[in-house]
């Protein structure tokens, strides 16, 4: 693998009006690509020359490309040589910690999962599966990537992460404290690694890949063994102090008397996670086992005493969504949730609690969406914290290494 590049992976002030730049040039070609640069400088105001700059230097770090021309040009003057991102020359590495199973995975810089490897890891301490994952990785890039160069690893996970220092700082569930995940990472990988919160990471993805909305105000609702949130507003991130924005797992919920592990009742994590769905299906007689992939199963196969589970589990979910949306007044909240995608009503079922318990959303058919990743939004989180850190700063020190890139 390369070299470790050391973080924060930020440039400096001298740089930021020339990375923020480059920023919006790289931006309007993933939104837009294949594109002139003529069409560049009219979206983002920048001059021809700024442009003309910009796209050299991108194209020199083997971020973009160039295409011939669609079709002869019938008049005189230069040549309106088309760039688009190049989506074969790098990859980012990708890793989510879920608790029962960690995800690994290679994306390519348009965010499109290549490949994607799912690793059961119960009983692991955080060092044997931070090991691990780096294992898999390395046969990840050997196996399907051979001849891209790798921009680094970014890693989601649920719990409490403080970004800057990559450190996972609580994360009840998998029974981790301030584990350093990125030194440990960078140490075994040799890459420039990136750690963030899952619901944050999946809010730089829709902001980058995925429903338009997002861009202007968005709430990212993650609902699995781990429930958490995250908003942003224009180009803003909130992450408050240490990162620990977005701590919704103790919501209280209406009608619950789910024992939770702070002591209380009916909080929402306790409430809806799949692992109390599971429980409560086998304690039913539904299932031999507590097993939420054979109740989803189930579910998707149209059990009705499985659907109704799902749908009830769907409302107390919308009753932490008309909370947030009415407290934050996004333009869409996104919900990630596996049943979502496989069970049919429960989207709708969320919305008509929207519907029903919110003062500010008049129509929750539009601003309740699901996730734009169905059934790789985990890969798509990890990747997201690096692809985040690429289009933030393109000539930042992420990418100097790739610099002198023929």
């Amino acid at each position: 693998m390369t070299s470790r590049v050391d973080g924060p992976h930020r440039t400096d002030a001298r740089g930021a009006r020339r990375s923020a730049s480059a920023s919006a040039v790289l931006r309007a070609i993933l939104d837009d690509g294949p594109i002139a640069r003529s069409t560049i400088a009219r979206r983002t105001g920048l001059s021809a020359a700024a442009v003309t700059g910009h796209t050299a230097d991108l194209v020199g770090r083997g971020l973009l490309r160039e295409l011939p021309e669609a079709e002869p040009r019938r008049s005189v003057g230069r040549p309106h040589v088309p760039v688009d991102l190049d989506t074969g020359r790098h990859v980012a590495g990708a890793l989510h910690l879920a608790v029962h199973h960690a995800t690994v995975a290679l994306l390519d810089v348009r965010g499109k999962v290549l490949v994607q490897h799912e690793e059961p890891h119960d009983g692991l301490a955080a060092e044997d599966l931070l090991a691990r994952a780096a294992e898999i990785l390395d046969d990840l890039l050997l196996g399907h990537a051979p001849d891209r160069e790798p921009l680094g690893l970014g890693v989601a996970t649920g719990g409490w992460v403080d970004r800057e220092s990559g450190t996972v700082v609580d994360h009840p569930l998998l029974d981790w404290k301030n584990v350093p995940v990125r030194d440990l990472l960078a140490e075994s990988t040799g890459l420039a690694v990136e750690v963030d919160g899952h619901a944050r990471a999946l809010v730089h993805a829709e902001r980058l890949f995925g429903h338009p909305k997002a861009r202007e105000s968005v709430v990212q609702l993650f609902t699995g063994n781990v429930v958490d949130a995250a908003f942003a507003t224009g180009a803003l991130v909130h992450h408050g102090p240490r990162s620990a924005a977005g701590a919704v797992a103790h919501l209280p919920v209406d009608d619950s008397a789910e024992p939770c592990r702070c002591g209380r009742t009916g909080c929402l994590e306790a409430t809806v996670s799949e692992a109390t769905l599971a429980r409560k299906a086998a304690e039913s007689g539904m299932l031999t086992r507590p097993d939420f992939p054979e109740l989803l199963a189930l579910a998707n196969a149209g059990d009705s005493a499985a659907v109704r589970m799902f749908h009830d589990r769907a409302r107390l979910i919308g009753q932490a969504a008309a909370l947030l949306l009415d407290v934050l007044n996004p333009a869409v909240l996104v919900v990630v949730d596996r049943s979502v995608a496989q069970v049919s009503g429960c989207l709708p079922a969320i919305r008509d609690e929207v519907r029903e318990r919110s003062r500010g959303c008049t129509d929750p058919a539009e601003t309740v969406v699901p996730t734009s990743f169905p059934g790789t939004e985990l890969a798509t989180a990890g990747g997201a914290v690096l692809l985040d850190v690429l289009y933030d700063d393109p000539l930042g020190p992420l990418l100097t290494r790739l610099s002198r890139a023929s």
